[in-house]
């Protein structure tokens, strides 16, 4: 990436955008890091992710909700940033059920909020998160990104695919360079309490059953951690260019500087060996209640990632044992377990 950067994330105190920060600023970037500390889940783990990027001294940090449209604009116009991450936004599928509406303010609203700053100043690539649940009714595998994502099967799934619509709009009318990018279950050192991984070593690790939904008759495409934020570190200095597509699968937009880019491991795995990994690594076994599938869930994820190898010429190689030991010994330390 070019030196002269000025990177803007937010949500750099949760997971990926703390993890994304801290190579960043391993690899000598400045990071401006932008975070509304909500309580969706423990607030001392977001502010330990915090404390750890305040011993840089290249990073600065902003508490802020990006639903406030004035503080939003406020900012940029103070930073100035070239590159923008935008990572901040309401998580959780299961959530989503009940609590529709922090997903439309956060998602849709706060992310229009941050595509109108990124117009407003010039921004020269703008990253956004997205999901591999925008797939949702999807039944192709590996999921292509130019496969239909019209069929979302939660409000979660929904608030994503509009904000990838939205920006879309933004970028072909003002060729604001905008880079979709659907996470695949990432999971590893410092990750989201609420997501299956941790939930499963938490209650293996305190002796509690874990509920294992569809009778464990899924896959999931595991990312870890690592693999995905130098995957962003890559595609940070590769805006799209409209016009120029990488091969017949790209997934640049026919009129617009826009694409969308999986980001997985490319090497699902079923469900009840995840476990068997996190039974292995720590030499327990796990008491499972085996449940019927939960309204929203998919059955099945699978990135195809030959987009992301053409553009970053990097490919996710994790392997789940690996990733699993390196969860397990982080979480034992972190909670002196």
């Amino acid at each position: 990436m070019e030196a002269e950067m000025r990177i803007l994330i937010t949500g750099s105190a949760g997971f990926i955008g703390f993890s994304l920060a801290r190579r960043l600023l391993e690899n000598g970037h400045a990071v401006e890091g932008l975070d509304a500390m909500t309580p969706y889940y423990d607030p001392a783990l977001k502010q330990a992710r915090l404390d750890i990027l305040r011993s840089y001294p290249k990073f600065t940090f902003t508490e802020m909700n990006i639903e406030n449209r004035q503080k939003v604009e406020d900012l940029f116009a103070k930073v100035r940033p070239t590159h923008v991450v935008h990572l901040a936004g309401q998580v959780g599928v299961r959530y989503s059920l009940s609590h529709p509406g922090d997903y439309v303010a956060a998602n849709i609203v706060g992310s229009f909020h941050i595509i109108e700053a990124a117009r407003q100043t010039g921004v020269a690539h703008l990253l956004m998160a997205s999901t591999s649940s925008a797939y949702g009714a999807n039944t192709r595998f590996p999921a292509k990104e130019k496969d239909h994502a019209d069929h979302p099967l939660t409000i979660y799934a929904a608030s994503k695919r509009a904000s990838e619509l939205i920006a879309h709009s933004y970028s072909d009318l003002y060729r604001l360079p905008v880079t979709m990018m659907r996470f695949f279950t990432v999971y590893g050192p410092w990750g989201r309490p609420d997501m299956a991984p941790m939930l499963f070593l938490d209650a293996l690790l305190h002796n509690r059953p874990i509920d294992v939904f569809n009778h464990g008759k899924m896959t999931r495409d595991f990312t870890y951690i690592d693999d995905l934020t130098l995957s962003l570190e890559k595609l940070m200095g590769n805006a799209p260019i409209a016009g120029a597509p990488v091969g017949d699968f790209d997934s640049l937009s026919p009129v617009a500087p826009h694409r969308v880019v999986n980001i997985g491991n490319a090497d699902p795995i079923e469900l009840m060996d995840f476990i068997v990994a996190i039974e292995n690594t720590t030499g327990k076994k796990f008491q499972v209640n085996m449940r019927d599938m939960q309204p929203g869930d998919m059955v099945n994820t699978c990135a195809d990632t030959r987009l992301l190898q053409a553009l970053t010429h990097y490919k996710p190689t994790t392997r789940v044992e690996d990733g699993v030991a390196e969860l397990t010994s982080w979480y034992r330390d972190f909670y002196a377990l």
